[in-house]
C-alpha cells in the first residue's frame, strides 16, 4: 500500500497503446476533417436545390398574383397595386387566408409564422428536426398568401423552406445533431442568398440567428452554401444590386452624427413595432373561433387596407427601391409606412404564412426618409440626403427589431452596393442596437419562442473549459494504490485513513500505470480477500488525458468513458503519469474561473497612488528645508 508522490512522474505501461483510437489526436483530427468535407458537400447540394426552389417560389408568387388580381396566367411580375378590381380587392387576401388556414389545419401547423423563429426553435429544442412536408407546404402556402396580396417578402418563406430541406437531408443521412443544425442553417441562408444575392449577409445571419457559434466546422459549409446561393441568384434572377439607388457621397462628420441620431429614433420605433406585433398576436389568441380562420380575418384586413393603399399589397420590393431613390413624395412615403405596418402586423399576428424581413425594410426605409425630410425642412444645411436617410432607416430597423447587428449593416451594403454608406450604417445600427438591447428583453425573432420557455443564446463567448488546461488544475498529490496489494490490505488501510475518493489509480511494482479501480469493487463481497487489485481491473485500462489538453476535452473523455477520474500524462513522448484529474477538480476550476470573472476589483488604486505622490512631496519639502537650515 502506498500513497505515491506523483511530482516526479511514474513510468507508463506499454499497455496504454491498447486504448481506443479516439485518443489519438491525429486520427481524430483526420476523421473530423473528413466529416467536415462531407457536410460541405451536403450544404452545397442543398444550396443548389434551394436556389431552384427560390426561382420556383418567385414564379409561383407571380402566377398567383396575376391570376388573383388580373385574371391571367403569367409568370411575369406585376405589382398588385395596379389592379382594377375595385371593392373586390378586399376579398382576394381573405380567400388566400382561408386557403392557408386549411393547409395549416390539414397539412402542417408549422407553415404558420415568420419562418426564422420556427427554425430557431427546432435548432434549440428539437435537434434541428423539421418535418419534411414543410419543404413543399411552406413555399406553396407562402405563394398563395403573398400572391393574394399578403404584405410579405419571399425571403422569409424561402429561408424556412431551405431550413426544412437541410433538416430533411440531415435526417436522411447519418449525421450528428450538430451537423444537422449546420446543414439546416446552410439551407436557410442559401435561400436568403438566392433571393437577394447577398452571401456575406447570409453568412452573418446564420451566425447571429441560427448557429449561435463561430467555428470552421460550421462556417465553411454555410459559406459554401451561401456562395452557391448567390451564384444561383445571378444565374436565375437579374444581376446587379437587388435594390438599386443613386450613388451616395461621402458624408461629413456632422452628417454622420445626424445619421447616428436617426438610428436611435428608428431603434425606438423598432421597439414599438415589435411590441405591437405581439400585442396583435395575443389579441388573435383570445378570439373565440378556431385558429384556422385567423388568416382569413387577417387577409380581410389586408384587403381593406389595400383598397385604400394599394402599394401595401404583395411583396413590395419595388416600394423599397422607390423609397431609396429619394424621389417619392413625402405623402406617399408616410401613407406606405403607416398602412404597410398595419397590414403586415395584423396579417402576421393572424398566423398566416409570411415573413418579417421585407416589411421591416420597407417600414424602416420609409421611417428614415420621413425623419430625414423633417430634419432637412428645419436644417437644410445638415448635409444629409434622403436616399442615405432611407438606407440607414431600413438597416437600423432590422438591427433594432432582430438584433442581427452585423447582418443588418452588411445586407444594406450588399443589396445596394453603396460602399460610402458604411460609416453611417455603422453609427445608425449601433444606436438602434443599443436601444433594443437596453429596452427590449426579446426581439421580434425570439419573443415567440421565449414565451414557450425557450432561452435563446445572446452571446458567442468561448466555453470556459476550452480556455483552461489540465495542467492548471493538476492534482499531483493523489492517492495511488499498488496493483500487487490484496483486497484485505486495502480495506485495512482504508479503515485507518479518511478517503473520499471513489476511484483509484493502480500502479505495478515498477510504478507503471495498471488501471483505474472503483472503490465498490474493493468492497465486493464476492471477491476473495486475498485477491490482488490487478485482478479487479480490465485488460484495457481506460481513458487518459495529457497535461496540455483542455478541460473541455477532459470532460468529453470522462463522459464518454463514464469515469470520475483519469490519470494525467506528461506532454512528452515518455507519457509519464504526473497527476490525477477528477470531476471535482474540474468543477472547482470552473467555479474559480467564474468567480474571478465576476469579482469586482481594481488593479490600480488611484487613491493609493495619490498618497504616494503626497509622501514624495513631503520628503522633497523636508529635504529643501534641511538645505535651507544648512
Amino acid at each position: 500500500m502506498k500513497k505515491s508522490n506523483l511530482k516526479n512522474g511514474i513510468p507508463i505501461s506499454p499497455l496504454l497503446t491498447q486504448l481506443d483510437d479516439d485518443t489519438d489526436p491525429v486520427k481524430k483530427s483526420t476523421f473530423l476533417k473528413a466529416r467536415l468535407l462531407r457536410i460541405c458537400v451536403y450544404a452545397v447540394g442543398v444550396a443548389v436545390a434551394i436556389s431552384l426552389i427560390a426561382k420556383v417560389l418567385v414564379s409561383l408568387i407571380n402566377v398567383v398574383t396575376n391570376i388573383a388580381f388580373y385574371g391571367q396566367l403569367s409568370v411575369a411580375f406585376h405589382s398588385p397595386a395596379a389592379n382594377s378590381l375595385g371593392l373586390w380587392v378586399i376579398a382576394v387576401p381573405a380567400i388566400g387566408g382561408v386557403i392557408v388556414g386549411f393547409m395549416a389545419l390539414y397539412g402542417s401547423k408549422a407553415i404558420r409564422g415568420h419562418g426564422i423563429p420556427e427554425a430557431m426553435e427546432q435548432i434549440l429544442v428539437n435537434e434541428s428536426n423539421i418535418k419534411p412536408s414543410i419543404t413543399f407546404l411552406k413555399p406553396i402556402s407562402s405563394a398563395i398568401a403573398i400572391g393574394t396580396g399578403g404584405p410579405f417578402g419571399a425571403e422569409g418563406p424561402i429561408i424556412a423552406t431551405g431550413g426544412a430541406l437541410g433538416s430533411t437531408l440531415g435526417q436522411l443521412f447519418k449525421v450528428t445533431a450538430n451537423e444537422r443544425k449546420i446543414i439546416l442553417a446552410a439551407g436557410a441562408t442559401a435561400g436568403m442568398s438566392a433571393i437577394f444575392g447577398t452571401p456575406i449577409a447570409a453568412i452573418f445571419l446564420a451566425i447571429e440567428l441560427l448557429l449561435f457559434e463561430f467555428s470552421p466546422k460550421s462556417i465553411l459549409p454555410v459559406a459554401l452554401a451561401c456562395i452557391t446561393g448567390a451564384a444561383g441568384h445571378h444565374l436565375l434572377f437579374e444581376s446587379g444590386p437587388v435594390f438599386p439607388m443613386p450613388d451616395l457621397a461621402i458624408p461629413s462628420n456632422l452628417a454622420l452624427g445626424i445619421y447616428s441620431f436617426m438610428g436611435l429614433l428608428v431603434g425606438l420605433l423598432s421597439l414599438g413595432i415589435t411590441k405591437i406585433v405581439y400585442f396583435i398576436e395575443d389579441a388573435f389568441e383570445k378570439l373565440p373561433i378556431h385558429w384556422m380562420w385567423w388568416p382569413a380575418i387577417g387577409g380581410l384586413t389586408v384587403g381593406v387596407i389595400g383598397y385604400f393603399a394599394p402599394h401595401t399589397l404583395g411583396v413590395g420590393y419595388d416600394n423599397i427601391t422607390g423609397i431609396l431613390s429619394g424621389t417619392w413624395p413625402l405623402t406617399l412615403i408616410v401613407s406606405l409606412c403607416l398602412f404597410k405596418f398595419l397590414s403586415w402586423a395584423i396579417a402576421l399576428g393572424s398566423g398566416t404564412s409570411g415573413g418579417t424581413l421585407a416589411p421591416l425594410l420597407t417600414i424602416g426605409g420609409a421611417s428614415g426618409a420621413i425623419i430625414g425630410s423633417l430634419i432637412l425642412s428645419y436644417f437644410p444645411d445638415a448635409g444629409i440626403t434622403l436616399p442615405m436617410a432611407a438606407l440607414i432607416g431600413m438597416s437600423a430597423m432590422f438591427a433594432g427589431a432582430s438584433r442581427a447587428f452585423i447582418t443588418s449593416i452588411v445586407f444594406a451594403l450588399e443589396a445596394t452596393l453603396q460602399s460610402h454608406a458604411l460609416l453611417p450604417l455603422l453609427g445608425a445600427c449601433t444606436a438602434a442596437y443599443i436601444v433594443s438591447f437596453f429596452l427590449m428583453e426579446n426581439t421580434i425573432m425570439t419573443e415567440k419562442i421565449a414565451r414557450r420557455g425557450i432561452s435563446t443564446p445572446d452571446s458567442f463567448e468561448p466555453d470556459i473549459l476550452q480556455k483552461m488546461y489540465v495542467s492548471d488544475v493538476i492534482n499531483d498529490d493523489a492517492i495511488v494504490l499498488s496493483a500487487d496489494s490484496t483486497i484485505k490490505e486495502v480495506k485495512n488501510w482504508l479503515s485507518k485513513n479518511k478517503v473520499e475518493d471513489n476511484y483509484f489509480i493502480l500502479i505495478d511494482n515498477n510504478e507503471n500505470y495498471s488501471g483505474t479501480l472503483k472503490i465498490t469493487d474493493i468492497y465486493n463481497g464476492d471477491m476473495d480477500a486475498t485477491a490482488r487489485l490487478s485482478d479487479l481491473v480490465a485488460p484495457v485500462h481506460g481513458a487518459t488525458i495529457k497535461s496540455t489538453d483542455t478541460l473541455h476535452r477532459a470532460v468529453e473523455s470522462m463522459s464518454k468513458n463514464n469515469t470520475e477520474v483519469m490519470p494525467i500524462l506528461s506532454a512528452g513522448k515518455d507519457g509519464k503519469v504526473i497527476g490525477v484529474l477528477t470531476y471535482k477538480d474540474i468543477i472547482k476550476a470552473y467555479q474559480t474561473n467564474i468567480s474571478k470573472n465576476e469579482n469586482l476589483h481594481t488593479k490600480i488604486s488611484l487613491k493609493r497612488q495619490h498618497m504616494k505622490m503626497v509622501i514624495r512631496g513631503k520628503k522633497l519639502i523636508n529635504l529643501n528645508n534641511e538645505d535651507n537650515k544648512a
